[in-house]
């Protein structure tokens, strides 16, 4: 996940809606959230964290693509050396954690 991603399926003022009747509490319900690449690489959602310039990955696309497929190409040979029981134990592993 590139480090200033976010990821949710809900924005946080439709989040804050419902949780608290009031979009306005939309940063509060941003942090409740925990959608940022810290928060989700501590819950074992993410597995790496790609490195962004200061002013956003936009700013140096092309160095964040080539980190970015670095890292695939480095979870792709490790998966490649799993037999396909190991991959499919760690993906129901990892997804039975989930919201623990």
């Amino acid at each position: 996940m590139l480090e200033n991603a976010v990821y949710s399926i809900l924005s946080p003022e439709g989040f804050a809606s419902i949780l608290y009747k009031d979009a306005s509490k939309n940063k509060q319900a941003a942090e409740d959230m925990k959608l940022t690449a810290k928060d989700l690489k501590k819950f074992g959602i993410v597995d790496t964290i790609i490195k962004e310039p200061d002013n956003g990955a936009e700013e140096d696309f092309a160095n964040v693509i080539k980190d970015l497929k670095k890292e695939i190409i480095k979870y792709i040979k490790k998966l490649n050396n799993m037999s396909k029981e190991e991959r499919l134990q760690n993906r129901y592993e990892k997804y039975r954690k989930i919201g623990r």
